[in-house]
């Protein structure tokens, strides 16, 4: 997985530095470089971001501030020169604190925590085995193994489950069905395709392939597909 991150800071020498960090370390993946606080809050505020290496001594908003105005899902890492805000900066619940001048090994050691955390949260979702799916009748669910699932359809106002065995239809919509399927193990290729990734066969530029069908790739989704196929490649 390829963290995508920003460097926020007002010192040009500094930002050179982190960006050649940067640029050293395979996972990560840098999407933008501000010495203004604010430009950086628009950028955060319409981009996806995974993590910010943030100065907190900036002009009209401190990076304390800014860190606790963005979306508590983007990670911080703080960078200063000034080793009072280290408290404040934990509190704030920040990956790492680093004080400059930055070595590559203490950067190392801040951005290996991003690792550690992803595998903190994906476990819950791997202890899932099933769901289980409204059919037809009042109170009738059917009992899905996900081991099972091949790939998810969307039908306008339905979903159809393909599964190795059979194909279960419900009256529900995809998004429902995504939010109920572990994100490790699924993914959306189109906007009316989900797949399991166990479960597929080959891929090219366009299409998916698995169990005699060829699924298509669509455009808003391929990036994020190919950057989970990069993850499990050889």
């Amino acid at each position: 997985m390829a963290f995508k991150c920003i460097i926020v800071d007002d010192e040009p020498p500094a930002t050179r530095i982190l960006k050649n960090y940067v640029e050293k370390v395979s996972f990560l993946e840098e999407a933008g470089i501000f010495n203004d606080s604010l430009k950086a809050l628009e950028f955060l505020n319409s981009n996806k971001v995974d993590v910010v290496f943030l100065d907190i001594q900036m002009p009209q908003l401190t990076g304390l501030q800014l860190s606790k105005i963005i979306s508590k899902e983007v990670k911080v890492i703080f960078t200063t020169a000034y080793p009072d805000f280290a408290l404040e900066g934990f509190e704030l619940n920040a990956v790492d604190y680093l004080l400059k001048p930055i070595a590559f090994e203490r950067f190392y050691q801040a951005v290996s925590k991003l690792n550690a955390e992803v595998k903190t949260e994906i476990v819950p979702n791997n202890q899932k085995e099933f769901i289980f799916v409204k059919t037809d009748g009042k109170n009738k669910f059917q009992k899905v193994l996900l081991n099972d699932i091949l790939y998810v359809e969307s039908l306008q106002n339905y979903v159809c489950i393909h599964t190795s065995k059979e194909q279960i239809i419900t009256h529900s919509s995809l998004k429902n069905v995504v939010e109920s399927l572990p994100g490790n193990d699924f993914i959306q290729i189109h906007k009316s395709y989900v797949v399991a990734l166990k479960h597929i066969e080959s891929t090219d530029s366009f299409s998916v392939f698995m169990n005699g069908k060829e699924l298509p790739i669509g455009a808003t989704f391929k990036e994020a597909f190919f950057e989970k196929i990069e993850e499990n490649k050889i």
